[in-house]
């Protein structure tokens, strides 16, 4: 659904970037959200940290930047979120942060593999991991929308990770998921060389969840079908 008043959009991107703080994904004025709107999308403030965004501060932009509604500058990842938009017409809401394992992986430029078979909520048999490039950069939202290709989440080098879903609920809780993953995996390189599954038991997994949780729940919720599967 996409969001169509400003006090909506505020209210639903404050909500969303105060729960990112409140589970420790993003710190400070970093991270950012956004969700579809009929003429682009309603993103958070520039700078404005969670704790001082008020019911109006959302602002709505065109997906070529120009300023529709607020009175605030939008965030400076803007391009990124409307280049998704432009090449994801699934996506609905964005998520952006800097989590710490999420980070720490994206800062040594690596792929989460599928070393857990839970990988696959983020649509695919690896979590990629883009290659830098400078925040705001038309480059930087080239790379990620590449490394989202098939998939609903990825890790930007020397940055952060982004997710994306059909509400802004549903890829707050995907960037919970990849933070929890890449917490595992950082534990389990600690220890050794973790397993990989291989494609052929990813595809088990992936054919699995589609027909786990309970569609009709999550889509009065507003959330995604196969965003959370029972792990067995």
């Amino acid at each position: 659904m996409k969001v169509t008043n400003s006090a909506a959009a505020s209210a639903a991107l404050v909500d969303c970037m105060r729960r990112l703080a409140a589970t420790g994904l993003s710190l400070g004025s970093s991270g950012n959200a956004s969700a579809r709107s009929a003429h682009g999308m309603w993103i958070t403030p520039t700078g404005l940290p969670p704790e001082r965004m008020g019911p109006h501060d959302a602002v709505e932009v065109t997906l070529s930047g120009r300023v529709l509604a607020g009175t605030l500058r939008p965030s400076s990842e803007w391009p990124m979120h409307a280049a998704i938009y432009r090449a994801r017409p699934d996506a609905l809401a964005i998520v952006h942060c800097h989590s710490r394992h999420a980070t720490a992986l994206a800062c040594c430029g690596r792929d989460i593999p599928a070393f857990h078979y839970m990988v696959a909520v983020a649509g695919g048999d690896s979590i990629r991991c883009a290659p830098y490039a400078l925040f705001g950069s038309k480059a930087l939202a080239e790379h990620a929308v590449a490394a989202l290709r098939d998939r609903k989440g990825c890790l930007l080098g020397n940055h952060g990770q982004i997710t994306l879903g059909s509400s802004l609920e549903a890829a707050l809780a995907l960037a919970i998921e990849v933070e929890e993953l890449a917490a595992q995996y950082c534990a389990a390189l600690a220890i050794g060389e973790p397993r990989v599954l291989d494609s052929a038991e990813m595809r088990e997994v992936i054919e699995r969840f589609a027909g786990y949780g309970q569609p009709h729940v999550i889509a009065a919720e507003g959330g995604d079908a196969a965003r959370f599967p029972e792990a067995p």
